[in-house]
């Protein structure tokens, strides 16, 4: 059996990535073939986890809580990819944190017990369309995100510039023009709610362990090059991290409102939002990015949280704050 091929999707926070996860595990089970699934979350809880076995719950999936697969998580990464090849994957997706470096993923790959059973077979960068461009402007403080962010784009071997359908053809030229600066050679895709050719971006995709050889040998090219090590600080359980999570609890049903007048309260610290909220008619998802928020029904049953991500955001003053809205 030859190796098996990994998949990376790149992305910052709220770009589409887990809505194209969601689409590729489909697109398996139509090719007949059996995906395993690495996500990476930086908070202690993992919503987008929840979201893909809402759509199939035997999927098999490892996770990785509370900091980022090439920082804190990077020597648990081994043994994650070992416990989803005891389950025979033909193929192996590895969803990352919005603030990861991905070419410390092909890394990761280069250890002595995963080296010989697979390879990077391709980047995915997700680009958010509506609010790549702002930012650098707003992140301006923290250089360490514009590098990332930067970086996400250069080693793509495919890019996504998602949520077309709220910019326009004018944003589109200047998105362009960004990526053009990182990234020359890879083709870049625009979508919305990453819909997109499936096959152009898994390729010839088979069953029991064939994997894709659209790119012959690229794993082992790409694991012979010297790949630097970008540090940087993001870890949620230290004081000194730019980027943290606060997981909060609900006591009772909330107003869509309230929760939405709460979120604006962060800016512009505020990255991102998810969860399962409580609300009369029942649970829902939501999801906050940049300016917007959205909800959809949900089948979840486990306890409701929200999830907050953010630069540098004061914890005792979010935690209280909260506790009044939930008074």
């Amino acid at each position: 059996m030859g190796k098996i091929p990994v998949f990376v999707l790149s992305g910052f926070l709220g770009s589409g990535k887990t809505t194209l996860l969601k689409k590729l595990l489909q697109a398996c089970e139509e090719k007949e073939a059996t995906p395993a699934v690495l996500m990476n979350e930086i908070g202690k809880t993992d919503t987008d986890g929840e979201i893909i076995l809402e759509s199939n719950k035997q999927q098999v999936i490892e996770k990785l809580l509370d900091g980022c697969i090439c920082c804190s998580k990077k020597n648990e990464v081994a043994g994650s990819l070992k416990k989803l090849l005891k389950n025979g994957p033909d193929v192996i997706f590895i969803e990352l944190t919005g603030v990861a470096n991905p070419e410390e993923v092909a890394d990761s790959l280069t250890e002595p017990e995963l080296i010989d059973h697979l390879y990077l077979e391709k980047v995915i960068t997700v680009l958010d369309g509506e609010n790549v461009l702002e930012y650098t402007s707003i992140f301006e403080s923290v250089k360490e995100l514009v590098r990332t962010t930067r970086r996400q784009i250069e080693v793509a071997d495919i890019l996504m510039v998602n949520k077309t359908d709220l910019i326009s053809d004018d944003h589109k030229g200047k998105i362009d023009k960004v990526i053009k600066k990182q990234n020359t050679k890879s083709p870049v895709y625009y979508t919305s709610y990453s819909e997109v050719d499936i096959d152009l971006l898994l390729g010839d995709l088979k069953k029991s362990g064939a994997g894709v050889s659209t790119l012959k040998n690229r794993g082992e090219r790409l694991q012979q090059k010297d790949i630097p090590h970008h540090k940087h600080e993001h870890e949620s359980t230290r004081s000194y991290a730019r980027i943290n999570t606060i997981t909060l609890d609900f006591s009772q049903h909330v107003k869509p409102r309230k929760i939405e007048k709460f979120l604006k309260k962060w800016k512009p610290n505020l990255l991102r939002a998810k969860g399962y909220i409580p609300l009369k008619d029942g649970c829902y998802l939501l999801q906050h990015v940049m300016k917007r928020t959205y909800l959809e029904p949900s089948e979840h049953e486990g306890r409701y949280y929200l999830v907050v991500i953010g630069v540098n955001l004061k914890t005792d003053e979010v935690k209280s704050e909260w506790e009044k809205l939930n008074a």
